[in-house]
């Protein structure tokens, strides 16, 4: 399996992951919040919810689209911080988004 292939069905189980954490919202976030320049709109949602509303969809979209993906991927570091102040057993949800970053870091 290439890396590429490897990408879906990670991200069908960060999705599975986060339902089961209670971390997934059932209301999308307003346009302005979605659209932050700030890495991961750190000033505009909580770190789960652009993982949610933005990195999912966007990786879902490259790779089933076959377009480019990023160079690189580095979100597991940004979660390892964000994780540590939650109350969540959030350590498979972070082992996944690592599996993650390598997938899209291989595949390029």
């Amino acid at each position: 399996m290439t890396p590429a292939q490897q990408i879906l069905p990670l991200l069908m189980e960060i999705e599975r992951e986060m339902r089961a954490l209670d971390l997934w919202s059932q209301t999308m976030p307003d346009a302005q919040s979605l659209m932050s320049q700030q890495p991961f709109c750190i000033d505009t949602l909580e770190f789960h919810k652009w993982i949610q509303w933005l990195l999912l969809p966007r990786l879902q979209h490259l790779v089933l689209a076959q377009l480019p993906l990023p160079e690189s991927c580095a979100v597991a570091p940004m979660a390892e911080e964000v994780f540590k102040a939650m109350e969540e057993n959030t350590e498979h949800l972070l082992e996944l988004l690592v599996q993650l970053d390598q997938a899209v870091t291989d595949a390029t």
